[in-house]
């Protein structure tokens, strides 16, 4: 090895971060992509500000030919510098510099031409197609965590800010979006060059490019924000439902921010290749196709999902865009406010939907991932480039979010209000970090919210509160709570809060210790009897708190009451049922106190509740056919009990008078009754589906029943009788529905014939099915598919990892504990540590 690569072996390779003796303000930016023969060439002129001694700069490249010979450092018109030594160092992707002498201190601009690819693997700058009736391809870019450096040379880094010109060399018959609007337009023959205008400072990460052929419908804000939603051609009309989200939801986060949204146009798109649910580039959000279009016949889910994913995103143009996380230790910053605010935003935009209620569905999501000890907390430090892909998890995104509620309802409304936007506005245009956020919240509230809340964000874990009555006293315990049933070491200070009796006084205070004893009579407004016993006391009222409640045998009885009379909130009630289902697991309860316990909510009807027993039933059920085999059929007998009544009440067709949340609880009572095999719902469903097959101008089901439908079918398919199967696969191939598409290979592999497990799981890999299909589908393997599922994913590892190289990789550990949820074989454990896959659970 010569002595200059030694040296920068030593110096620069392997490191996490790039040097910071040169810093980039400014790019000017020109692309020619080439939709035919799939690549790209392009120049680009950084503006840098050289700020301490070096003759070296080091910027990021990956995947990227640098043209031999174009690269030039200007210091003035007269004097231009070129290196003496250019390295592309593809394993630390990285692209040195080495000058002559040492470079002058100020300003200069670093030219470079080069070329890439356009390529299949969802990150950087790649290639899409439009699906089936349309021809040709699409370019379109995904950079989030470290992906920009594949399309152009950078500092691909989110501290590194600076602003971007933006031109784009396309055919001239081609829609080409970015950032900014387009400032000026020019045609040569069949290409057209687009000069965009320049940006406000951004991270590299918020750059975007989209290339090809879209129809839009178009609004303005009240501030005369230009927003657009790009559709397939012919389906404009479909995005008119995420139009009138985004131009309202701009609104909402304008006043709760008290600061505008900062561009002068914001366009949305749908991408019919995406590795996300959306991204959040700044002005040019993009989006899975499925997530942004829906129309009079879409399901009341695929409402609900536009919704969350586009109020998702724009609150990024405010938390995450103009306010960046430092580094990505600091990733929730971006995405737990992001989801904790588009529960704001639809809560504003929907009341009726009970988004807040809703919320809670992806809290326990959380709990359930950071019971775990293989957890991480939501600051989590990041050691190597691979581990930046590995937090974009649920504890970034729903434990920052639910800590984040947990801080609202520790502060109060107003106050957590005014103290958020000021930290908006003090750290606009630049980056901050989570110390950063507990600071300004401290000094604006009045209150120790660092103290409290720093325990939250830099250990994993959470506390389960025991919860002991003494006749006018309540004593406090609180231990880590693990799944596994042992104990961490693990302590915090907890908002609690609680309700006894009623809901007219919510007490709270701060436990601080590992166990303290309140007395009720001091807190006032306790609906005690004159024997000190309350007919009732819920801990975590509201289940805003992110810990879990263990209550005695006596106070969970009490609860349960009041869960069938229905005097606990809904949000209670599925406190008490995710919590039983937890600690059940977990061994503080034996698994017969939770059966027992669920004959309560055999008169529930509210969506969310019954979704979590939904959870319940499937998890039960799963641990019972691998623990007693034989009492599988009984457990089956007591969730049907539950679902059944709702079944018999909301029927299989939509009522004129349903609203969105009773159009949810039909698809998910039929759902649930579908895998538990309900015998009524088996066949009315097979009825309905070869009446349609028999006259496709028959009514098969509603949007919001299809999914349950189609589960039923597989029910009784077998692979001696593959016929309904085999028409569920032609029925895929015709549809142009991505909803329908998505919900039809979901449910192929629910089938108890593990022979059509596999034989679907092959077809995923051969037939070019959206790899986000093929991931809901492994993940909604039946119990007794699980074997050929995991034989599967073994044997196709590889090539799954190399065609999930963007943020799909989270994808692929979203379903492993789905696969494996009862498997503590050596052979699996081992598997999961050398894959080095291994993450929680994903949301984007």
């Amino acid at each position: 090895m010569s002595q200059l690569l030694l040296m920068i072996k030593i110096k620069f390779r392997g490191k996490l971060r790039l040097p910071t003796f040169a810093v980039p303000s400014r790019y000017d930016l020109r692309l020619r992509p080439d939709l035919v023969e799939l690549k790209f060439d392009g120049s680009v002129k950084i503006n840098v500000d050289v700020v301490s001694d070096t003759a070296f700069l080091v910027l990021n490249a990956a995947a990227l030919n640098v043209t031999p010979g174009s690269v030039r450092f200007r210091i003035s018109e007269d004097e231009i510098l070129e290196p003496i030594w250019t390295g592309l160092f593809e394993e630390d992707q990285i692209l040195v510099l080495e000058f002559s002498d040492k470079l002058p201190l100020g300003a200069g601009v670093l030219s470079i031409d080069f070329q890439g690819t356009l390529n299949d693997e969802l990150r950087g700058f790649y290639r899409s197609a439009y699906g089936p009736g349309i021809s040709g391809n699409i370019a379109a870019t995904q950079f989030e965590p470290i992906d920009a450096r594949r399309m152009f040379p950078c500092w691909d880094e989110p501290a590194f800010k600076a602003t971007f010109k933006i031109t784009l060399d396309v055919p001239s018959d081609l829609l080409a979006l970015s950032n900014m609007p387009i400032a000026e337009e020019t045609i040569n023959g069949n290409i057209k060059t687009l000069i965009h205008q320049e940006s406000p400072i951004m991270s590299t990460y918020l750059v975007a490019v989209v290339v090809g052929s879209f129809d839009f419908v178009e609004g303005h804000t009240g501030d005369g924000v230009k927003v657009r939603v790009y559709c397939p051609v012919g389906k404009s009309e479909e995005g008119k439902f995420a139009l009138n989200i985004a131009l309202k939801t701009l609104d909402i986060y304008k006043e709760f921010f008290s600061v505008p949204y900062t561009l002068p146009k914001l366009d949305l798109i749908g991408i019919p290749d995406f590795a996300a649910g959306g991204m959040e580039n700044y002005g040019l959000i993009t989006f899975a196709l499925e997530l942004l279009y829906v129309n009079q016949d879409s399901e009341a889910r695929d409402l609900l999902n536009v919704a969350n994913v586009v109020t998702h995103e724009l609150g990024h143009m405010w938390t995450g865009d103009l306010v960046t996380m430092e580094w990505w230790t600091d990733l929730w910053l971006n995405e737990g406010f992001a989801s904790w605010l588009a529960t704001y935003a639809v809560g504003h935009l929907f009341p009726e939907w009970n988004s807040w209620t809703q919320f809670l569905q992806s809290s326990a999501l959380a709990l359930s991932k950071d019971g775990k000890s293989n957890s991480h907390p939501i600051e989590v430090p990041i050691k190597k480039t691979s581990d930046i892909n590995e937090v974009l998890d649920t504890i970034t995104y729903d434990k920052g979010s639910a800590i984040l509620q947990m801080l609202h309802t520790y502060l109060g409304p107003d106050k957590f209000q005014r103290s958020i936007a000021s930290y908006i506005q003090e750290y606009s245009w630049s980056n901050a970090n989570t110390d950063d956020l507990w600071a300004v919240l401290t000094r604006v509230s009045g209150m120790p919210v660092k103290k409290v809340m720093s325990g939250w964000t830099k250990q994993q874990g959470y506390p389960v509160i025991s919860v002991k009555a003494d006749n006018n006293s309540l004593e406090f315990k609180q231990a880590q709570f693990l799944s596994t049933g042992s104990r961490g070491h693990g302590q915090w200070i907890v908002p609690i809060t609680l309700c006894c009796g009623f809901y007219d006084t919510c007490h709270s205070f701060l436990l601080s210790k590992k166990s303290q004893v309140i007395d009720m009579k001091e807190m006032g407004g306790c609906s005690c009897t004159e024997n000190g016993a309350c007919p009732w006391i819920k801990v975590n009222t509201d289940q805003t708190g992110f810990y879990r409640v263990k209550y005695e045998e006596e106070q969970i009885s009490r609860l349960l009451i009041a869960v069938e009379k229905h005097e606990l909130s809904a949000s209670d009630r599925f406190g008490v049922l995710d919590d039983l289902l937890a600690l059940s697991a977990a061994y503080h309860l034996p698994l017969a106190s939770l059966l027992t316990s669920v004959d309560s909510y055999t008169e529930e009807d509210d969506y969310v509740v019954l979704s979590n027993m939904r959870i319940v039933s499937n998890t039960v059920a799963r641990i019972a056919a691998d623990a007693t085999p034989q009492l599988t059929n009984c457990v089956k007998k007591i969730f049907i009990n539950i679902f059944e009544k709702s079944a018999q009440k909301l029927g299989w067709d939509p009522k004129q008078d349903d609203s969105l949340l009773d159009a949810l609880m039909r698809g998910d009572v039929l759902y649930a009754l579908a895998l538990l095999r309900h015998d009524a719902t088996l066949q009315e469903a097979t009825r309905r589906f070869h009446a349609y097959l028999a006259d496709r101008n028959n009514s098969f089901a509603s949007s919001d029943t299809r999914r349950a439908a189609f589960v039923a079918v597989m029910q009784n398919v077998t692979m001696h009788n593959q016929a309904d199967y085999l028409s569920l696969l032609t029925l895929y191939n015709e549809t142009d529905d991505y909803t329908e598409k998505s919900q039809i290979i979901g449910s192929l592999t629910t089938c108890p014939d593990s022979g059509i497990v596999s034989q679907t799981l092959e077809y995923l890999l051969t037939s070019g099915v959206p790899l986000g299909y093929s991931y809901n589908a492994l993940g909604a393997v039946s119990w007794e598919g699980r074997e050929a599922a995991w034989i599967w994913l073994k044997d196709n590892w590889e090539t799954l990892s190399r065609i999930s190289r963007g943020n799909m990789g989270a994808a692929i550990d979203r379903v492993i504990p789905k696969v494996c949820s009862c498997s503590d074989s050596p052979g699996v454990q081992t598997f999961f540590f050398i894959s080095g896959q291994i993450q929680s659970s994903f949301i984007h």
